[in-house]
């Protein structure tokens, strides 16, 4: 049974920094495709930064420059570091395992969420 739980969140200044961690069990970690996720109060869960197996990492535009993710596939896990972080980066921040099965088909697992939160 795959398990993500992440941990790191807080509240924080405008300018400041966080790094979020998550940590897997359950799963043959190198073979998944990690990322991190949040969801806003309102809003849509979002893609914020992917990396897959292979170390590719992608990030959406309001996460470049200023976010960072990185895996250690000993430790099972995927960090998220997180600077120059700015009051519309307040979410529920998920870490998101991906497995891809087929061309087209691939199977999601999430941890529990961490709130961030960016005010002064």
């Amino acid at each position: 049974q795959v398990q993500l739980v992440e941990s790191g969140g807080g509240l924080v200044q405008p300018g400041g920094s966080l790094r979020l961690s998550c940590a897997a069990s359950g799963i043959i970690f190198s073979m998944y495709d990690m990322g991190w996720y949040r969801q806003a109060p309102g809003k849509q869960r979002e893609l914020v930064a992917t990396i897959t197996r292979g170390g590719i990492t992608d990030y959406a535009d309001s996460a470049k420059g200023r976010f960072t993710i990185s895996r250690d596939n000993a430790k099972k896990t995927v960090d998220l570091q997180m600077n120059s972080l700015k009051p519309e980066d307040t979410a529920v921040y998920y870490c998101n395992a991906n497995f891809r099965i087929t061309a087209t088909a691939s199977r999601d697992s999430w941890g529990q969420g961490t709130q961030v939160t960016v005010s002064s």
